[in-house]
């Protein structure tokens, strides 16, 4: 298979029949998938399932794909979908926090430091940023946490919930004061 070949190359290829050029495209989106996943569910078994669906899914309705270089938003797409579908189900069948989300960002929060009072104040801004994170419109939260932390362009943000870039940029905005709102006196500590 062409490493060197586009997503759009490789799409025509497994329209073709090609099986081996959905495996390039899994190898190419399959971190960015799992990472979008992971922030939306908050634990990695969930995370995994879901990319698998997605993957699936996509093979499945590579025929639909109408611009075939725009494979990666459009996978990203079905990962978000999946992944919020799956955490509504969730939902109606137990509370399960997002705690997972952060808490592996907990220690960057408090520095790479080994006193323990810092790491629990770390925790302890993950856990309330995570609370507010869930607290956010959806499309906000999904806007912010794609484009701020799992650092994808603005336009495969757009491309992934189906939406210009300028609608990106407000809903990123949106989240951030929300945010900035929700958090007021622990940004202050």
């Amino acid at each position: 298979m062409d490493a060197g070949a586009t997503d759009g190359q490789l799409v025509a290829e497994v329209i073709a029949g090609r099986r081996q050029a959905f495996d390039e495209l899994i190898r190419r989106h399959q971190r960015q998938a799992f990472a979008v996943s992971y922030r939306l569910l908050g634990r990695s078994e969930d995370a995994l399932d879901v990319v698998q669906n997605a993957f699936v899914k996509a093979f499945t309705s590579i025929g639909t794909l109408q611009q075939p270089e725009a494979f990666a938003g459009w996978l990203m797409r079905i990962v978000s979908n999946l992944s919020l579908n799956y955490r509504r189900g969730r939902k109606k069948n137990q509370q399960l926090p997002l705690d997972d989300l952060l808490e592996s960002g907990a220690g960057e929060l408090a520095g790479a430091s080994d006193d323990p009072s810092r790491r629990l104040a770390g925790r302890e801004m993950g856990g309330k940023l995570q609370k507010a994170l869930e607290q956010l419109p959806e499309r906000q939260r999904l806007a912010l946490v794609m484009f701020t932390v799992d650092e994808m362009p603005q336009k495969a943000v757009a491309e992934a919930l189906d939406c210009s870039v300028e609608a990106v940029k407000w809903h990123v905005f949106q989240g951030r004061k929300k945010l900035r709102e929700l958090l007021g006196d622990d940004l202050r500590d």
